[in-house]
C-alpha cells in the first residue's frame, strides 16, 4: 500500500461521516482520443412553452378585468355626467291638474299655483292661473292684478269687474259679453268675465284690450303666453339642436327640444348654463355654448296709454293741517291763521267715515272757506278713517271692499265739497291692513275721478315708505292723484315700545329718497311735525317681564309711555325742570333728560333749529312743498324760517 493509501486518501475515495463511496476517476474514465463523453443533462421540469402559455393567459386575464373595469367606470361616469334623455311630465312643470287649466307665463315667468301659495295658510284656496270656458283663454284675476295690469279691480262681493279710466270706470259684470266703457256701451264676442265662487277669470282679449301688451295661445299643454313689459332684453340664437332643460345639467329633464337659429331670451347666466325663456312659453336652461350672437335688444308696442290729467300748482305748496274736532273750532280760523305767515293750504279736519255703510260725519263750514279765501288761503278738506264713527282696519274694510259703500262715500264728500267751496281734499285714511290695499288703491282711483270731474285737488297722505306699508301703492297714488304727502313724523309713537324721536333728520332722509323711487318730485310733500313727545322711562318689573315673555314688548328691559307737546310747551317743561339741553347731531335735534318719578324722562324737541334741518333736506330734493301738523302747536318764529325755505 502506498503512501496516499495509509493515509485513507486512496484516488477516488472522499470521506464521509459514513463508509466510503468510491468516487469515479475522470482520468480513468477518458477515452483513448482525449476528449469527454458527453454530460448527461438535467431533466428539465417545466417547458418554456408552458411558461409562455401561463404567461400569456395570466395577460388576457388582466386585459379582460382592465376592459371590464374600463366598462364599468365608463357606464358609471356616463351614469352621472352624461346626457339624460328624460322628458318632463309638462303637467307637473306647468302644475295643470285639470283638463280645462291653462298655464299663464308672464315675462318668461311661469305662473304656478305654489308660487302664489306661499302667502296663503290654505293651498287648495289657491285658484288655477288660467282656464279654458267655451274655446275662450281666461286669466284668474289676482294673476292680472299681480302681472299684467293692477288696474283691473274685482268686487266679489257685488259681482262687478272695473277698469278705472280717467273720466271714469269701465264695468263689467259676470256672465255677459256687454260692458260699460265710462259712459258709453260696448259690447265683445265672447263672455268677458267668467265667476267660480268668489274667483274671477277675465278673457285674455279683454285684459289686452286695456293694456300694453302682447299674447300667444298653444296646445300641448295648453298654455298663454303673455308679454307685458317693454323695454331692453338680453336674447341669443341658437348655435345648434339641442334641449331646454327643467334646471341646469345634463341629467335634468327636459322641457322641449329648440333647433339651431330659434331665438331665446337669455334671463339669467349661470356660467356653463344659461336660463332662457322661448317663445312658446318654456322656462328652463340650456348649455351656454349652445347659444351665439347674444344681444341686447329693446322691445316696444303701439299702445295709447290713458293720461290721468293733474292739478299741478305754480307755486311751491305749504300746507298746514287745522285739527278740527267739532264745529265751534271752525270759528277760530281767523284767530288760527293770523299769525302764519308764507302759508298757502289749509286742511281742516272735516271728514270722517261714520259707520260701515258708506256714510261720513262733516264738519265743513262754508264760511271758514270764505276766511281762508280771504287771506288768500286754499282749503284742502281732510277725509279720515278714524276720529268718527269707526276707527278699525276691519271696519274700513268693511267699507272699502264694496263698490256701492264707496261710491256712497264719495258721492257725499263731494257733495260737500261743492257746496262750502272747498278748493281740494285730502285724505288721510291710516287704518288700511294689506288685505285691504287693493280696496283702498281703488278708492283713491275711483276718488281721483270725482275731484277731477269738478276741479277739485286731490292730495293724499301716507306714512314714509316702508315694506309693511307698501299696499298704500304710492306709485299708483302719483299716477291718478294731484299730490303724495309723506307725514315725515311719528318715528316713535304712543305704542312705541322704547322712547325716541318724533321726527329724526334720517327718517325724514330716508322716507324721501325712498318715496321719489315712485313718486316725481313736483308731486311729493313732506309733512314736519309741530308737536314732540315728552317719554317717561321705567324699569320693568320681574312680574311684568314674565308676563311680555315670549312678545316683542319683552326685548325691551323699559316701561315707556308718552304725551304729546306743542313746541312752545315742551320748551317750558325742560325749563321748569332745569334739564341741560344739547345738541343730538344723530336726530338733529335738541334734547334734554331728567330722573323723576322712579324713571328718567327723555324728549328729542321740536323747534326752529331742528326744522331748519329738515327744511333743507325738502329743499334740496325740490319737493312740491311742506305740510305741517298741525296749527296751534308751532311756536311763532318758525313761520319766518319757513317762509325762507319754501317762497
Amino acid at each position: 500500500m502506498d503512501e496516499r493509501e495509509r493515509k485513507g486518501r486512496a484516488p477516488g475515495y472522499i470521506r464521509q461521516n459514513g463508509p466510503r463511496r468510491q468516487r469515479p476517476d475522470r482520468h480513468a474514465q477518458r477515452p483513448a482520443g482525449g476528449s469527454y463523453p458527453p454530460r448527461r443533462q438535467r431533466p428539465v421540469r417545466r417547458s418554456s412553452r408552458a411558461r409562455r402559455r401561463r404567461r400569456n393567459a395570466v395577460i388576457r386575464w388582466m386585459i379582460f378585468l382592465v376592459l371590464i373595469l374600463a366598462v364599468v367606470g365608463g357606464f358609471l361616469i356616463w351614469k352621472r355626467y352624461g346626457a339624460s334623455n328624460e322628458k318632463a311630465d309638462l303637467e307637473q312643470y306647468y302644475e295643470l291638474d285639470s283638463e280645462d287649466e291653462i298655464a299663464v307665463i308672464i315675462n318668461n315667468e311661469v305662473i304656478r299655483e305654489s308660487e302664489a301659495a306661499e302667502d296663503s295658510s290654505e293651498e287648495t284656496d289657491i285658484p288655477p292661473a288660467g282656464k279654458i270656458y267655451d274655446g275662450q283663454y281666461y286669466i284668474e284675476y289676482s294673476v292680472v292684478r299681480d302681472h299684467i295690469n293692477k288696474r283691473f279691480y274685482w268686487d266679489p262681493n257685488e259681482n262687478i269687474l272695473l277698469y278705472t279710466l280717467p273720466d271714469g270706470n269701465v264695468t263689467v259684470e259676470v256672465g255677459s259679453n256687454e260692458y260699460t266703457d265710462v259712459k258709453e256701451q260696448k259690447s265683445a264676442d265672447y263672455n268677458i268675465l267668467k265667476t267660480e265662487g268668489r274667483t274671477a277669470y277675465i278673457a285674455l282679449p279683454f285684459i289686452q284690450e286695456y293694456t300694453n301688451m302682447e299674447y300667444e295661445v298653444y296646445d300641448g299643454p295648453a298654455r298663454a303666453v303673455i308679454t307685458s313689459e317693454w323695454g331692453e332684453i338680453q336674447t341669443a340664437e341658437i348655435r345648434r339642436d339641442t334641449q331646454v332643460r327643467y334646471q341646469g345639467g345634463v341629467k335634468s329633464p327636459i322641457l322641449t327640444e329648440i333647433s339651431k337659429n330659434d331665438k331665446v331670451t337669455v334671463l339669467e347666466d349661470e356660467n356653463d348654463w344659461m336660463k332662457v325663456g322661448t317663445s312658446d312659453g318654456f322656462v328652463g336652461y340650456v348649455k351656454t355654448s349652445t347659444l351665439r350672437d347674444m344681444m341686447a335688444e329693446t322691445t316696444s308696442r303701439e299702445f295709447e296709454e290713458p293720461v290721468y290729467s293733474n292739478i299741478s300748482k305754480d307755486y311751491t305748496i305749504n300746507m298746514a293741517w287745522h285739527n278740527v274736532s267739532n264745529e265751534d273750532a271752525n270759528s277760530y280760523v281767523l284767530e288760527t291763521i293770523a299769525g302764519t305767515k308764507g302759508l298757502t293750504t289749509i286742511a281742516p279736519t272735516w271728514y270722517s267715515l261714520a259707520d260701515t255703510e258708506g256714510n261720513i260725519t262733516s264738519l265743513a263750514d262754508s264760511s271758514y272757506v270764505n276766511y281762508a279765501h280771504q287771506s288768500n288761503l286754499e282749503v284742502w278738506a281732510v277725509l279720515r278713517d278714524f276720529h268718527g264713527g269707526i276707527n278699525s282696519y276691519d271696519e274700513t274694510y268693511d267699507v272699502l271692499s264694496y263698490t256701492s259703500k264707496r261710491t256712497r262715500v264719495i258721492n257725499q264728500v263731494i257733495a260737500s265739497a261743492i257746496e262750502t267751496g272747498v278748493d281740494g281734499i285730502n285724505l288721510d285714511f291710516e287704518l288700511i291692513s294689506a288685505e285691504c290695499g287693493e280696496h283702498y288703491i281703488q278708492f283713491v282711483r275711483e276718488l281721483s275721478v270725482r275731484c277731477r270731474q269738478n276741479g277739485l285737488v286731490l292730495s293724499v297722505d301716507n306714512y314714509v315708505p316702508q315694506p309693511y306699508n307698501a299696499h298704500y301703492d304710492i306709485e299708483e297714488q302719483g299716477i291718478v292723484a294731484d299730490y303724495v304727502v309723506i307725514m315725515g313724523y311719528d318715528e316713535h309713537t304712543d305704542g312705541s315700545y322704547e322712547a325716541g324721536s318724533v321726527a329724526s333728520i334720517g327718517f325724514l332722509e330716508n322716507g324721501i329718497s325712498d318715496a321719489l323711487e315712485s313718486v316725481s318730485s313736483d308731486k311729493l310733500i313732506a309733512g314736519v311735525p309741530f308737536f314732540t313727545r315728552l317719554w317717561h322711562e321705567t324699569p320693568k318689573t320681574e312680574q311684568e317681564l314674565a308676563e311680555e315673555a315670549g312678545t316683542e314688548a319683552a326685548e325691551y328691559p323699559n316701561k315707556v309711555t308718552s304725551s304729546a307737546y306743542s313746541m312752545d310747551d315742551a320748551v317750558d317743561m325742560v325749563s321748569n325742570y332745569g334739564a341741560e339741553v344739547r345738541w343730538d347731531e344723530e336726530t338733529m335735534q335738541n334734547y334734554a333728560e331728567w330722573e323723576g318719578d322712579g324713571g328718567t324722562y327723555k324728549i328729542w324737541l321740536e323747534d326752529a333749529r331742528s326744522l331748519e334741518e329738515k327744511l333743507k333736506v325738502i329743499t334740496a330734493n325740490n319737493l312740491a312743498g311742506v305740510a305741517e301738523w298741525s296749527l296751534g302747536m308751532e311756536d311763532s318764529s318758525v313761520w319766518d324760517l319757513i317762509l325762507q325755505y319754501v317762497n
